[in-house]
This record gives structure tokens, C-alpha cells and sequence, in this order.
């Protein structure tokens, strides 16, 4: 068979035409194969990308809800600004970083805090962190045997030996710790508690020797209620008496304390720190009215009463069986048995006002307040002595009598935000526990009824802030009292009460042990206490790293003593201190 050389030809040049068809569909293939493959790594990275955007949505959703709860506090309506710039935190919006107002200065000083960097943030409640880390220095010509507290009433006539040499002491036990929280209940409606804690107790086991431990204590722990739109406070737990001067209003943590380093401060201060429930009204934040019930205790000084019974002394306080008058008793349940509780029935009840008006173009402050007080004993009768002494039918009976006073301050700008004066002053019967010198709050009728002493406090006070950081003060104060006295009778009138003018001084020039007789005897009932002191504090650091400062202060302190048998008794105190604080908040 033949074939022709053209068909054998065609289908020559047919093949190179088949196999590049097959190989374009080979090509095709993986082409397509490549591309599937690429699509799959393409879908991945977008699922990759997708859940990273997720993460980054929820992330920013926490934040949002972090800073809102921030923006809360700084965008809630309600009262005007001005108690804004002054309080330190008290369940209103949270303060910018310390400025140049007052009761700025007074935190930055003293470590309050403030809402700011330092507070965190759970749920709609900030906490805020405060306090500081201190180091004090103490150097006194008399020696007192007191820590950074100058017990102004008990600095030692010439009497006593130990007061003859110097004394000189470190402590580190006022370092504080404090934390402030804040919460809104409602844009009008703010609830804030504060507490504030030092190292200044000290229980039997307390002691300089080796390890120099001494207690936690309480100083502040309060809870607050503030209602915007009926300008409506309350606060409930241990704080600053209501008597205590504030810089502002009736706000709490705004108390012009003195800037001194003495934990005791100045004498001539009205202050006392205690439990207690107050209740606030403000009147467009420029008219304050508070009232409040605080927790009683009283003070005792001088002698009591002899009895006498058939010319022969039957009972003084602490004899066998028959105390005359009973005034106190042995602290109990939860009280330290070494310290003595008066037998008070009701509260202290104190009221205030405040008002803030401008003048020219400084905010005054002034403010009044009355103190009412009841005191409270047994009079127990020895047998036999009460028919003798008082008639007969009288049995074993509860006295009771009222005290209180009266007092008030003005804080006045003279140069603003330069320079400040303040002046203060109260006066009244048994207010001496209210006093910086802790001068008595009563002593004794010659029927075992508790009399109430007279006493005025005084204060006066300069602050010059001289450049941003650096702050002079000084203060002068004192705090008098009359006496209250009288003689038993029938018997040879025994004197008794306080500041009696029978009372043996003739010793207390006299150096001598133990508590002396005849020409070696010194009552020394306290008449008067007064004081000046100046000081600075500087700040050495301030910055990312919290602040460093560091205070001085001198104290010229005088002691008087009531005029007796051997004249008037009278003790100089010269005391130096020396402070530094680290704040890290």
C-alpha cells in the first residue's frame, strides 16, 4: 500500500501542535493549582488579620470604658467650682494637678491626695494612694522624755532632775498612709471615704531599746455623703472635731492644721480628732451650717475635797471602799487597761458656720462655733461621813454639770496666693481637752461635784509662700486658765481644786527625787502655756518620681504655774526639728 508523502507530511507538523496543547493545559492546570494555593495563604492572613483587628477592638473598648469612667468624674454637672479649687477630694470632680490655692499648698505639704495619675479605676470608683515616708528630728534644753509630740502642759518645772539635761531623739513614726476613694451614685449624688494612718501608738510592749516597734494607729477613717443639689453633707467616723478652723467652708480634709512639725502642734490650736456623725448645709458654697455629736471624754486636774469625820481623814479619792468621788473607771472590753475612761453619758455636741465671702479680689473665710458639754460623777459618801458632813438622809447620788464654749477664726489673703494671716480664739468652761496644751477640763466642789475651769485659747498665724516650693510660717498662741478652788469644811480647811492659793510651790525651783514634803513640795497646777515657733519647709524634688522635702523648725515655749505658798513656778522650753519626706504619690 502506498501512502502519500503529503499525509505522512501532516501529520508530522499536526504533533508538535498536539503536544503544545497539552502542555498549555498542563501549564493551565498549575496554573490554577497555584492560584487555588495562593487564595487558601490569602483567606488565612485575612482571618490572622481579622482576629488581630478583633483584639485591637476589644482593647479599645476596655480603654473607652476606662476613660469614661475618668470623663465621668470630670464632666459631672452640678455645683459651682469653688469648692472644686479648694477640696482635697471629698466626693466632688476630680482636682487638676496641685496648683497655688490654699488648701492645695496644705496637701502638697501634708500628703493628701488628690485624684490624679496615682488613682486607679474599678468600675465607676476611683482610688487614690497618699501619704509620706518621714524622717524627724527632735532636740529639746529641758528634757520631756516625748517623742515628735511636745506635751505642752507636762514640761517639767526645775523640780525635776531629768529636766536638767537635753534631750535629742529620731523618728521615723509619722510616716503616713492614706487612701481616698470616690463613687458616683448619681451625677448630684458622690460617696467618698478616707483614711489616714501613722506609726505614733504605742502599746506597753513599745520601747527605743533594740527593735523600736510601736503600733499603726488611726488618725482619719471617715466615710462621706454629699448631695449636690441640696448642698447636703454628711460624714460618719473618726475625723477633725467640727472646732477645728478650716481653710474653706465646712469641707473635710481642708482643716488649717499649723504647718509645724510638732505632731502636738501650737499651743493656742483648737483641735481634737475623734468619732463622731455630722451633718452640712451649704448655701450656694459660700454659706456653711454643720452640727455634730462627738465622742466625750473628760479631763481632770487639781485635788479633792478631804473628809473629815470626827476630826479623823476617812477618804481621798482611791481610798478602800469608799472613792469620793468616783470620776472614772478602768478601761474594759477592747480599751487598754492602763488608761482610765470618765464617766461621760452623752456626746459632745458641737455647732458651726462658716461663710466664704469675696472681697475685692480675695475669698475671706470666717467662721463660728459653740461647743455643749455634760460631766458626769458618783459621790460616793464614807460611812458615817455623810450625816456628819452634809445632814442626814443624803445617800450616794449622781452630779452632773453642763460646759462648753464659744469660739471662732478669720483667714485673710493679704497678698493673694503670696502671703495669709489667720487669727483664732476660743474660750469656755471645761474646754481644756480641746486645746493643744491639754490643760484640765475640770476639777472639784467641796461636795465631790465635778467644776468646770475657765480657759481661753488664742492663735495667731503668718504663711508667706515665698517661691513655688518653698513655704515660711510662723505662729504665736497660748492657752490661760482660771483656777477653782476651795477648802474642806468642818476640819482644819484642807485645800483643794485647782490653782488654790494655799497650794505649796516652795519646791519647784528645787531639784530633788520623789515627791517632797515641807520645802521640797511643788504643786505647780498649770496657769498658762504659751508659744511662738517659725519654720519653713522646701521642696528639694518634684517629678515623675513623686516630691522630696524638707522642713526646719524652732519653738520657744513657756510654762506658768498658779501663784501658791513659794510664789508662781515658770519653765522656758527651746526645742529644734528637723524634717524629710519623701512623697511618692
Amino acid at each position: 500500500m502506498k501512502i502519500s508523502g503529503n499525509k505522512l507530511g501532516g501529520k508530522r507538523r499536526h504533533k508538535p501542535a498536539i503536544a503544545a496543547m497539552v502542555l498549555g493545559a498542563l501549564v493551565s492546570f498549575q496554573a490554577g493549582a497555584a492560584r487555588a494555593d495562593d487564595t487558601a495563604a490569602e483567606i488565612r492572613l485575612l482571618k490572622a488579620r481579622l482576629k488581630h483587628l478583633e483584639e485591637r477592638v476589644a482593647e479599645q473598648g476596655r480603654k473607652e470604658k476606662e476613660t469614661q469612667a475618668q470623663v465621668r468624674h470630670a464632666a459631672r454637672p452640678g455645683p459651682p467650682p469653688a469648692p472644686y479649687a479648694y477640696s482635697i477630694g471629698i466626693g466632688l470632680p476630680p482636682q487638676p494637678p496641685i496648683g497655688n490655692t490654699l488648701a492645695e499648698r496644705l496637701a502638697k505639704i501634708k500628703g493628701y491626695p488628690y485624684v490624679g495619675s496615682s488613682s486607679l479605676y474599678l468600675g465607676g470608683m476611683s482610688i487614690t494612694p497618699g501619704g509620706f515616708l518621714e524622717l524627724a528630728t527632735v532636740t529639746r534644753d529641758h528634757f520631756i522624755g516625748a517623742d515628735i509630740a511636745t506635751p505642752f502642759g507636762n514640761i517639767p518645772f526645775a523640780n525635776v532632775p531629768s529636766s536638767h539635761t537635753a534631750e535629742f531623739r529620731l523618728s521615723a513614726r509619722r510616716s503616713r498612709l492614706s487612701f481616698l476613694t470616690l463613687g458616683d451614685v448619681d451625677p448630684a449624688t458622690h460617696l467618698s471615704g478616707w483614711g489616714e494612718f501613722d506609726f505614733l501608738g504605742d502599746a506597753q510592749t513599745g520601747n527605743s531599746n533594740e527593735s523600736n516597734s510601736f503600733n499603726p494607729r488611726i488618725r482619719q477613717l471617715y466615710m462621706t455623703v454629699d448631695q449636690d443639689d441640696f448642698g447636703a453633707h454628711l460624714l460618719a467616723g473618726q475625723a477633725w472635731t467640727l472646732a477645728t478652723m478650716n481653710l474653706v467652708g465646712i469641707v473635710p480634709r481642708t482643716e488649717n492644721t499649723p504647718l509645724v512639725i510638732d505632731d502636738q502642734y501650737v499651743p493656742g490650736f483648737t483641735w481634737a480628732r475623734q468619732p463622731q456623725i455630722r451633718v452640712t448645709k451649704d448655701f450656694d458654697q459660700t454659706l456653711w451650717f454643720a452640727l455634730s455629736a462627738e465622742n466625750p471624754q473628760t479631763t481632770f486636774g487639781g485635788t479633792t475635797p478631804t473628809l473629815i469625820d470626827s476630826g479623823a481623814i476617812i477618804s481621798t479619792v482611791g481610798a478602800a471602799g469608799a472613792t469620793f468621788p468616783q470620776t472614772s473607771i478602768v478601761g474594759g472590753s477592747l480599751f487598754n487597761n492602763a488608761n482610765a475612761l470618765s464617766l461621760n453619758q452623752m456626746p459632745d455636741i458641737i455647732g458651726k458656720v462658716a461663710w466664704d465671702p469675696v472681697i475685692a479680689d480675695r475669698t475671706i473665710h470666717m467662721e463660728g462655733f459653740g461647743i455643749f458639754r455634760n460631766f458626769h460623777d458618783r459621790v460616793i459618801f464614807p460611812v458615817g461621813a455623810a450625816p456628819f458632813l452634809f445632814g442626814p438622809g443624803i445617800p450616794n447620788h449622781n452630779n452632773e454639770v453642763a460646759g462648753g464654749g464659744a469660739g471662732g477664726s478669720i483667714l485673710v489673703p493679704i497678698v493673694p496666693k503670696v502671703l495669709e494671716v489667720q487669727f483664732s480664739g476660743m474660750t469656755g468652761r471645761g474646754i481644756g481637752r480641746y486645746g493643744a496644751s491639754q490643760l484640765p477640763d475640770v476639777t472639784f466642789n467641796s461636795d465631790g461635784s465635778l467644776a468646770p475651769i475657765q480657759e481661753t485659747m488664742l492663735l495667731a498665724g503668718l504663711t508667706w509662700h515665698t517661691i513655688p516650693g518653698l513655704d515660711f510660717y510662723t505662729y504665736a498662741g497660748e492657752e490661760v486658765q482660771g483656777n477653782k478652788f476651795g477648802f474642806s469644811s468642818p476640819g482644819p480647811h484642807t485645800a483643794f481644786g485647782w490653782g488654790n492659793p494655799a497650794f505649796v510651790n516652795t519646791g519647784c525651783n528645787i531639784e530633788f527625787f520623789g515627791t517632797g514634803t515641807g520645802p521640797f513640795t511643788c504643786t505647780g497646777n498649770t496657769r498658762l502655756v504659751r508659744q511662738i515657733t517659725g519654720g519653713f519647709w522646701d521642696t528639694i524634688y518634684k517629678g515623675p518620681f513623686g516630691r522630696l522635702a524638707g522642713g526646719l523648725q524652732y519653738s520657744f515655749t513657756q510654762k506658768f504655774g498658779f501663784n501658791g505658798i513659794g510664789g508662781a513656778p515658770e519653765r522656758n522650753e527651746n526645742t529644734f526639728f528637723t524634717s524629710l519626706r519623701y512623697y511618692p504619690f
